[in-house]
């Protein structure tokens, strides 16, 4: 009897090892497999229904929320967004059908509460155990910088030179991430299908994610690579010329316009003369130019800190790395930020910045900090350096070449209220071959005050209609970074 009982009792234990085991298994070590499997909702039901925190702006602005919906709704909770129009490329959207983006995909764990230093407190405090994202961007600048913008298909970024945070970040068209947060699955995928059909691709956040032709505002590089390698100096004149031609072409390089243009280093510049940087590109020669050019960063995705960051680009045409040693007037053009040059609207504010900031570039950040419920800090952003390309008496001299662009060249537009110096760099990307209708992006970037730099801007209008590509990037583009930097300073007051 006692031998019976023994082996029922051990066949027992033994069963229960095995259910031990096999749940252990389902509920640990293949939980993650689980929880993907595209069958398997519940996980998704339940964490759907559970409460969000917030993304707040550094004005204490919220732009991303989770409210209570009407009882006998499918889901306890909807996500809003009561800024979407202007903030919705920068929090994303947080869907049951259609997952989620940007900050509320990048910081899920947090808004969710599921960080093991939020468990630990929910453990300890109990309650409501959600934290907070907060941004950089500042919801009042957002909304100036959207206005100046208007309905003009481009973007605006605005950043402290000094850390990297961004202050501002806009482009158009946009969307709006309600539509898409929207429960009704189908509205929503007739609107997530409806912006994917747009050529201007709003869901992208053009701002960092998308590269356009720079103009003369890329001088400011091929300036400071020159000056590093000792190609030119404030001293160097250059004559008057209408055209140049360079080596290995019968087809002259031209100014903007067709004019004469040419004195020393400082008009040129703020005249925005193409032959002189054309030269100098050509003198530094294929291996110092891109060697100067990756130094500023071109050719790295930006290390901003919100997924899928452009590149900008000098070196490549299409897929394929150009040989420069065999095709110099590619370089001579590039050199004045055409052909093949492409720039990231947030990386042309860096540029600005970098000078701004006496030579150091400064990685850009969006994320302050993010935040337990009971407002602990969980993390925050520490500014770091990402390039240094030039000299502090090389961003010297850029400064106040970038002065005599708003004193007395093509920047005159962003001359600014009150005496505050600005210093700027246009540009009037010419996207059309010859012959062709007159296609052109609009740019300036700059800084102020000039002597002890706060704000750095990048402003580019794209030429999609003919009030664009018939202007320039000082008369056009000038006066949305002059309506913004004004603001600024007047909020100081």
């Amino acid at each position: 009897m006692n031998s019976r009982i023994r082996k029922l009792t051990a066949a027992l234990l033994a069963l229960y090892l095995v259910v031990f085991v096999a749940l252990n298994t389902i509920q640990v070590a293949r939980k993650e497999a689980l929880d993907a499997n595209p069958f398997n909702n519940r996980q998704t039901i339940r964490d759907f229904n559970r409460l969000r925190g917030p993304i707040v702006t550094a004005d204490g602005v919220v732009i991303a929320q989770s409210v209570a919906t009407p009882e006998g709704s499918e889901f306890d909770y909807q996500r809003e967004y009561p800024l979407a129009e202007i903030f919705s490329n920068v929090t994303g959207y947080y869907t049951y059908s259609f997952g989620s983006t940007q900050l509320e995909r990048m910081h899920n764990d947090v808004l969710m509460g599921d960080t093991a230093a939020q468990k630990v407190a929910s453990v300890f405090g109990g309650g409501d155990n959600t934290g907070s994202v907060v941004v950089t961007l500042r919801a009042d600048l957002q909304q100036v910088a959207a206005d100046a913008l208007g309905e003009r298909e481009g973007s605006v970024v605005v950043m402290d030179p000094a850390t990297g945070a961004i202050l501002a970040m806009v482009s158009f068209p946009r969307f709006n991430a309600n539509q898409v947060a929207d429960h009704d699955t189908e509205a929503a995928e007739n609107v997530l299908a409806f912006y994917n059909s747009l050529d201007s691709k709003p869901l992208l956040a053009n701002a960092y994610q998308e590269r356009y032709m720079p103009g003369s505002a890329f001088k400011v590089i091929t300036t400071g690579i020159a000056f590093e390698n000792g190609v030119t100096s404030l001293d160097r004149d250059w004559p008057d010329e209408k055209e140049w031609l360079p080596p290995q072409t019968i087809d002259p390089i031209t100014n903007y316009g067709g004019s004469t243009c040419g004195g020393s280093m400082t008009e040129v510049f703020y005249r925005s003369c193409n032959i002189p940087f054309a030269q100098m590109a050509v003198e530094l020669g294929p291996e110092r130019m891109v060697a100067g050019v990756r130094a500023w960063g071109i050719g790295e995705e930006l290390p901003i800190d919100l997924p899928a960051p452009a590149a900008s680009n000098f070196e490549y045409s299409g897929s394929e790395p150009i040989d420069f040693a065999q095709n110099l007037p590619l370089l001579a053009i590039g050199g004045f930020g055409q052909a093949n040059d492409t720039m990231v609207p947030l990386h042309m504010c860096m540029v600005a910045a970098t000078v701004a900031n006496g030579g150091r570039m400064m990685a850009p950040y969006v994320l302050d900090s993010t935040v337990e419920h009971n407002g602990r800090i969980l993390h925050r952003t520490q500014p770091s350096t990402w390039k240094t390309p030039i000299s502090p008496t090389t961003a010297a001299t850029i400064s106040d070449l970038m002065v005599e662009v708003v004193n007395r060249g093509t920047g005159k537009p962003m001359q600014l209220n009150n005496g505050v110096q600005a210093a700027a760099k246009t540009g009037t990307a010419q996207l059309n071959a010859a012959g062709e209708p007159q296609r052109s992006h609009a740019w300036i970037i700059g800084f102020a005050p000039a002597e002890a730099p706060r704000y750095a801007i990048a402003v580019v209008l794209k030429g999609t209609n003919d009030e664009i590509s018939a202007g320039t990037g000082g008369r056009l583009a000038g006066p949305i970074a002059k309506t913004i930097l004004d603001y600024l300073f007047s909020t100081e007051n």
